[in-house]
Parts: C-alpha cells; structure tokens; sequence
C-alpha cells in the first residue's frame, strides 16, 4: 500500500528536483521495530542486520527504539560505531572470516558467531578461555529447506555454518556461548521457523554455558500487500519456546533475533520520472530517468523481486485507468537494466511519477557503479 505521505512529499518537494530519490516513512520503521518489541519474553534482544541497509539516519531511528545490530563486514562495523552502537549491542557473524578480522572482532568485545572448525581451532588457541558463538547448519532429512533461495542458507547444499556432525564433534562446549541459525529469506510460515528452533534447541541442550541462542533472521514480506507477517502468533509461540528451554537449564537465556529486510523493506520508495514510452507487443515500456544499479534489486533477482509499482502524474495525482501490461527499463544501454519486469499500469505521460515500492532493504544498500550513474539521495520523512 502507498503511504499516504509519498504524493503529499511529490506536490510539496519532488515537483523541484529531476533526480531519482529513495524516500522512506519513519513511522513505518517504527511501527516494524515496535512488532519486534513487543515479543514477551523477557530477555530478548533485537539485533537488526545491517545488509539490509546500513543508512546513518536508518541506523540513529532503530537505536532510538531500542533495537540493536547484526554485522558481517568491517565497513559496516565501523558504520554501526558511529552510530552509537558497542559491545553486546553488536553481532558479529560472517564466513571465511580471515585471521585478522578474528582479532579485531575479539578486541571489540561483540558477540560473535564462527563459522566453521577450524575458526573455533584458531579462536580458542589465541584467545584461551573466551567464549565464541557458532553458527549451525541443521538441515536433515527430517526437515529440509524449502525450495529455491531457502537452501543457499541452510541444509547439504549450503556452504554455511557447521553441520550437526561437526557440532556434536566440538570439544570445548563449555566455551561455546551462544547458538546462531539462518533458516532462510522471506519467510512467512510461522511453523517453518519453528521446527527448525527446535532442532536448535535440541542440541542446545549438550551445551552448559550458552548465553544466548540466536534465531536469526528470514522474516518474509508480502510483496502484494495482502498477507503481513503474524508478529502476534510468532511473538507467543518463541516465548513459550525459549520459556521452555530456560527451565531446563534452570536460567534465563538470552533470545536473539535478527530481522533485515522486513524492519524497513516496506518503509521505503524509489521515485523517478517518466522520460519515454514506447509499446512492443500490446506490452508498454517506460523508460524512466534512473537504471537498475540505482534500485539493483530486480537485477540481482530477476525471477523472484516484485515491487509494487504506481504512477503519479505531473501534479502528483495517482493514475488508475486503463491498466495494461508494462515494464519499466532504465535509460542506460544494457539490455537487462529493467527496475519491474511484469505490472499492470495505466498508460504513461512523458514527465510522470513512477514510484516503486517496498524499497527500504536491499536497495539502496545494494547500489552498484556498475552503470556508471550515481547513488540517489536517501531522504526520512
């Protein structure tokens, strides 16, 4: 749905400027972070995964609701320090991580989850007596990934993560502190997530110190606006897991989730102009004044990114009439450089608003020099 405020930010502000622009509802973000927050259970942490958008103000309106940060890179370390975020506020969680980036993690005294043995190997001989998170690749044959990019994540075919033989192999569990878990992106079946928390909790149970256990992320948006995730449903049911589990290990241990793409994916809206129309086929192409490695999303996921699509016209009115199907492709000479694939759009006027939808994750962040156009402003209203 469009926020309300995207034509009302058009007729006072866009109708000046000629550049595409990313522009995000803050009330929105805010409303998601809250979701979040309002999970019952009482030691729970918000730690949000900065891949989805590491923007300085993004970061400043998440800290100021209380959330905190998930990283896996230098850059976006050093983002989130600047921010405001240190220690336990930040996680740190990557793969193949080098020698020195070890050191540096363990200096800032973060969290961390390794990826693999041989990292465990090289942690605990250089810093003898620190604990390490670690993060667990649990597919089975009991219960597999669901198709298509869930399995990039998690199962046989992933390479991340240590595996449950691995796991059960490590010596040290005393100095394991926490267990992480990836099960996936865009999620929405709340009993997927849960018969994979359970396995985790399973063998949870072989470690005596864990601090914390960290679901990790994959909360899926509805990209036709129909079906929002059930923050009420899953909210109740990881309380009573974790409730569940605390008495086993007669203490409270920390709950750690990592949303991404839903804290802000449908906060955010890409805005640029019309600036050709031409049809092929019964089907319209618009061109308009931006490419694909602006808004790089469809590019990267050409088969599965949908982003809903309105168009405004000069005077910031919304258009309705006479649906037909569409594409719109970027001004730039590649031949893939298309910002929506497949929509149904009314005809489009030379000078028209196309504004695209659900574009607060993993878009601008995604941004490319690629083409050779420059990253467009990101503005917070």
């Amino acid at each position: 749905m469009l926020s309300e405020k995207i034509p009302e930010w058009i007729k006072a502000e866009a109708l000046q400027s000629e550049e595409p622009v990313y522009v995000y509802d803050k009330d929105k973000i805010i409303q998601i972070c809250n979701n979040f927050k309002n999970i019952t259970y009482p030691d729970t942490a918000v730690h949000f995964a900065t891949m989805a958008n590491c923007n300085s103000e993004f970061l400043k309106i998440i800290k100021n609701h209380g959330l905190n940060v998930f990283v896996n890179s230098q850059l976006h370390l050093d983002e989130v320090k600047s921010a405001g975020f240190s220690g336990k506020q930040i996680i740190f969680t990557a793969s193949s991580i080098s020698r020195e980036m070890m050191h540096k993690v363990h200096d800032e005294n973060i969290y961390v989850n390794l990826d693999s043995l041989s990292q465990l190997d090289y942690w605990f001989e250089n810093f003898p007596g620190k604990p390490a998170g670690i993060r667990c690749n649990i597919g089975n044959k009991a219960f597999t990934p669901k198709s298509g990019r869930a399995g990039i994540f998690i199962g046989e075919n992933s390479r991340l993560g240590l595996s449950i033989e691995e796991i059960k192999s490590i010596k040290n569990k005393k100095l394991i502190n926490g267990l992480h878990i990836y099960i996936g992106t865009d999620i929405t079946d709340i009993d997927y997530f849960l018969g994979y928390y359970r396995i985790l909790l399973e063998l949870a149970k072989d470690f005596p110190d864990l601090e914390y256990i960290d679901f990790g992320g994959g909360f899926g948006i509805d990209d036709t606006g129909k079906q929002n995730f059930d923050f009420e449903v899953y909210g109740k049911s990881v309380t009573k897991l974790m409730t569940d589990f605390s008495e086993t290990k007669g203490r409270m241990v920390k709950l750690i989730i990592e949303p991404g793409r839903i804290l802000g994916g449908q906060s955010g809206y890409f805005i640029c102009h019309t600036t050709d129309v031409k049809f092929r086929s019964n089907i319209q192409f618009i061109g308009v004044n931006a490419c694909s490695a602006q808004f790089p999303r469809p590019l990267l996921y050409p088969d599965d990114s949908f982003h809903p699509v309105w168009i405004l016209d000069k005077n910031g009115l919304i258009k309705n009439e006479n649906k037909i199907r569409t594409k719109i492709n970027g001004c730039s000479t590649y031949s893939r450089d298309f910002l929506s694939h497949d929509a149904l759009l009314p005809k489009a006027g030379i000078g028209d608003f196309i504004i695209l939808g659900n574009a607060g994750a993993y878009c601008a962040s995604m941004y490319t020099t690629f083409l050779g156009f420059e990253k467009p402003k990101e503005i917070f209203i």
